[in-house]
């Protein structure tokens, strides 16, 4: 059985680390999964989630120039489903919603659904910010102001 990148075999942990587990793979081969691959779920501990002798099915993720193989567990499977209303708000940093009124009681605009949409959102307020910014810098220096 020949596997390669994105293959997905059943293999045995043979070993555990802090950094991760060894798994016995098919045809004498071995691999690593390391602690980050383990689980969707933050990971401490690896011997939270497995234990040696356990079979388990993982994805080849790489194969370097030294022929070691890596190897994740997670990617072998489904991602967890969020459940309605999880997650951040794209509203504020740090997930805040402002509600239906933005920034200075503005009326907030509607929720960007695609990259590009936040991006130029995100660009028309950084160009307004920076207008607004030149414009008091012209006021005071016009004052006699620092320059």
């Amino acid at each position: 059985m020949e596997f390669g990148v994105g293959s997905i075999v059943e293999g045995k942990v043979t070993g555990i680390t802090k950094f991760g587990a060894f798994v016995a793979l098919p045809e004498g081969k071995s691999g690593l999964v390391h602690i980050s691959e383990i689980a969707y779920t933050y990971v401490n501990d690896v011997k939270d989630h497995l234990k040696e002798g356990q079979e388990v099915k993982v994805k080849v993720i790489g194969i370097d120039e030294n022929g070691r193989i890596n190897l994740s567990i997670k990617k072998a499977m489904d991602p967890p489903s969020r459940p309605a209303g999880q997650g951040r708000s794209m509203g504020r940093p740090g997930g805040h919603s402002t509600g239906s009124m933005g920034f200075r009681g503005k009326p907030a605009p509607a929720e960007p659904t695609s990259f590009e949409d936040r991006l130029k959102q995100f660009m028309a307020a950084s160009d307004s910010k920076l207008s607004e910014l030149r414009q008091a810098e012209r006021r005071s220096s016009r004052r006699g102001g620092r320059k």
